[in-house]
């Protein structure tokens, strides 16, 4: 009985890893002849305080990329403070009675905030899902519960919403997807050839809860006169054991070769176009690790650790890649979360983040978060 409810908790745990996912269990649900439907969602308020660079990206997720590095950390702003709820969402899932399933979903951080963006939009029967959703190319066992809508660097695969073609039977799923690529210096031209082949397994066994994948792509670029194009393949795993009711550990690991857009907020390409016009992937590897305590009535404290890290030297002695480009990205962060009644939860977060760019530069910054939801 007891590994049960573990196992059970790491799923929910594993269905809400970042604060910002709303779970249904506060949904409005209703029936009307034989289909059982919900409308769900939540309202948020993200508030935060850069102390010492202006990092806030829409719903005041730390943008890593805002982080001055060398001198240019001399002149850095401090003391920024902002507030949005573009985070809020709406979603509405129905079943009917010959068990197809729908489900749409939106929130407002599209045009970079403050206008509705489509998150969900598909069916499923059978095990058959069409439409878009999260990758499959994508796991939440392994992720340590952030206040940052964003999360930390380093989770496992993709951590977004594409649409798609899977299959699941069991603990495995497989899907055709639209690729999510950038080719440095093709501009225009950059081209996918084909969709973005996944594979991935995950279950879980009393406390532990476990995730494997695997994805192949073909990208390139055509102007009408010179072509080529390169493989690029990503893998990932993750996993999540609960040590005990009130203490869980869970972490992440990731490599790519072609596809450092799968390798989670790493920020770069993942190929070039060389001087002699070949297509040359960018190889790159992550990880997150990470702590979660149960205090109980509702309490929690959360610590957890990511980083991810990308080879750029050949792109820029090719000259094609800037010197000043992100190389490696961490962050560490802890956060303290209550829940003072069903459905409200409100938390503080401390974050620390660290950019190092190809030519040695680096810089970092400190700044804290706080949540507000209400689901419903």
């Amino acid at each position: 009985m007891q590994s049960n409810k573990l196992g059970m908790a790491l799923r929910a745990a594993a269905a809400m890893t970042v604060a910002g996912m709303a779970s249904q269990a506060g949904a409005v649900n209703f029936d009307a002849n034989g289909w059982d439907s919900s409308i769900y969602g939540y309202a948020s308020l993200k508030a935060s305080y850069d102390i010492d660079e202006n990092a806030a990206s829409s719903t005041r997720s730390f943008n890593y990329e805002a982080i001055n590095v060398g001198a240019a950390e001399n002149n850095e702003a401090t003391g920024y403070f902002g507030a949005d709820a573009f985070q809020s969402r709406i979603g509405v899932k129905t079943t009917s009675p010959e068990g197809v399933t729908f489900n749409i979903e939106g929130d407002f951080r599209g045009g970079g905030g403050g206008t509705l963006r489509l998150r969900h939009a598909y069916g499923s029967y059978n095990g058959v899902l069409a439409g878009q959703t999260w990758s499959n190319f994508t796991s939440f066992v392994g992720n340590t519960s952030t206040l940052d809508f964003d999360s930390l660097p380093g989770l496992a695969g993709y951590q977004a919403r594409t649409p798609q073609l899977r299959y699941t039977t069991g603990a495995l799923s497989v899907s055709a997807e639209q690729p999510m690529n950038s080719v440095e210096g093709a501009g225009a031209a950059a081209k996918d050839g084909m969709p973005a082949l996944t594979a991935r397994f995950e279950d879980s066994s009393g406390g532990l809860s476990y995730s494997a994948a695997v994805l192949a792509q073909q990208l390139g670029y055509d102007t009408g006169t010179t072509d080529d194009s390169a493989f690029g393949f990503a893998t990932f795993v993750a996993g999540k054991i609960a040590l005990s009711d009130m203490i869980t550990i869970q972490g992440t690991l990731s490599f790519t070769d072609g596809a450092s857009n799968y390798l989670y907020r790493s920020g770069v390409a993942s190929a070039y176009v060389a001087p002699n016009g070949d297509v040359e992937t960018i190889s790159g590897y992550g990880g997150s690790l990470g702590a979660g305590f149960n205090l109980g009535n509702g309490r929690s404290i959360n610590i957890g650790y990511g980083m991810t890290e990308v080879d750029l030297d050949d792109g820029v002695a090719d000259g094609v890649i800037a010197a000043t480009t992100s190389e490696t990205i961490s962050a560490v962060m802890a956060n303290y979360q209550w829940t003072p009644v069903k459905n409200v939860m409100m938390g503080v977060e401390y974050q620390y983040g660290m950019r190092e760019v190809q030519n040695g530069d680096d810089g970092d910054a400190s700044r804290l978060l706080f949540a507000a939801q209400y689901n419903f």
